[in-house]
């Protein structure tokens, strides 16, 4: 319950009708190799119909897809860089009055907690902090590692424009460090990591990290087996034993279950679309879907099969420490005080009902009927921390997951 505007979010309300994700099935015999692309489907009901796992590593049958396959060379891979070259770099002022403001920020104080407490527990084994940032953009958590107080840094990415301006910005944070303040040293790589060999580009090929934080990036490089297993091995081969590779990614399964849903091709609501070429057959590679977020993504993405990901992770010594969807995430996360006071300060909510100072961001009623029901049913008093219910839903499909290196 807050008492005044954004002081607390003890009181957090979420929407009833929101869609949780279905339980996610076992992948077959766990641990005897990966599933044959061609081999596995998800069912009309969204929930995948697993042959037996085979020993064998089969090559990813392309033809079998039902969406048309892009140019590897000059496809997919480009459609991605132009859309992130052609961003516009915009102010806090400007971003404030974008429909879904709090969900960024909810989404950005999720990764926060997250690289936050990863940090500190490879801290806690050695004394200095490498890290690789995967997809690093703009450079949006260049403040992040920053707080965390890393000592070295690689940031890499396929879009040469952001990959500039993270530079930029990071010299910026550079030159307004205060007097005798030391900040991490920075490299800065333009590639496209789900076909080229990362090392191969580092000043030091050789360079080693504890930490990789791939943040809605890695969906990108499920187009064929053998992208999805460069990006894991420019994730994860270098990692030091004890390391940690972090990230969130849609979650298939949701993506899947609200398709099924839908009486058509795609599903969504004010602030983001989904749109699939047809229902009821998905491969493990290439299953392409169009995704639409306002102002902020518009280009093709694939789904992430995460039992396949977690198979193929093993190749590179990776152990699943956890997966939780964002929702999940947030309601063990809020618990702690310090990630609560840290919500309240990135404005990652917003309050209900808004008062003179603050302005909702959706002129619609329905989007707070959530909220609104609670405040009238008595059993809290407003205002309360919330998303509009288009928020929630956009959100609630995705994940945050971590692995772990093994020795």
């Amino acid at each position: 319950m807050a008492e005044e505007p954004n002081a607390s979010v003890s009181s957090i309300d979420l929407p009833e009708n929101r869609n949780q994700p279905s339980p996610e099935p076992r992948a077959g015999e766990e641990g005897n190799g990966l599933p044959s692309c061609s081999s596995q489907r998800y069912g009309n009901s969204g929930t995948p119909q697993i042959s037996p796992l085979k020993r064998k590593r089969e090559r990813d049958d392309e033809d079998a897809s039902p969406v048309k396959k892009l140019d590897t060379e000059e496809g997919h891979s480009q459609k991605v860089a132009s859309h992130y070259n052609t961003l516009q770099e915009c102010g806090l002022a400007a971003r404030s009055q974008s429909r879904i403001f709090y969900m960024r920020n909810f989404n950005n104080w999720l990764k926060s907690v997250l690289i936050g407490e990863i940090l500190d527990k490879v801290r806690r084994r050695t004394g200095e902090l490498s890290v690789l940032d995967l997809g690093c953009g703009k450079g949006g958590d260049l403040l992040k590692w920053r707080k965390g107080r890393i000592d070295r840094l690689v940031c890499a990415d396929i879009a040469a424009v952001s990959v500039e301006q993270c530079q930029q910005r990071y010299g910026d944070m550079k030159r307004k460090c205060r007097p005798h303040e030391q900040i991490f040293s920075a490299e800065f790589v333009v590639a496209d990591c789900t076909k080229e060999l990362l090392s191969e580009k580092l000043k030091d090929p050789e360079k080693t990290f504890d930490v990789c934080s791939c943040q809605f990036v890695y969906h990108y490089s499920f187009e064929t087996r053998e992208q999805a297993d460069m990006m894991l091995r420019n994730a994860c081969e270098r990692l030091r034993p004890g390391g940690y590779f972090i990230g969130t990614t849609p979650d298939a399964f949701e993506l899947v279950k609200r398709l099924e849903a839908s009486e058509a091709n795609s599903f969504g609501n004010e602030v983001y679309s989904v749109t699939f070429q047809k229902k009821g057959d998905y491969p493990l590679f290439g299953c392409q879907y169009d995704f639409n977020l306002e102002g902020v993504v518009n280009v093709p993405e694939f789904l992430v099969y995460f039992p396949l990901f977690e198979e193929m992770a093993k190749k590179y010594n990776m152990r699943l420490v956890f997966k939780k969807t964002f929702h999940e995430f947030f309601e063990e996360k809020i618990q702690n005080e310090q990630h609560k006071f840290l919500m309240k300060k990135m404005q990652a909510l917003e309050q209900y009902p808004a008062d003179g100072r603050n302005q909702p961001a959706s002129d619609s009623a329905e989007e707070y009927e959530h909220v609104k029901r609670r405040i009238d049913g008595a059993d809290v008093k407003g205002p309360l921390g919330t998303l509009s219910k288009s928020e929630w839903e956009a959100t609630s499909i995705y994940l945050v997951f971590a692995f772990e290196k093994m020795s």
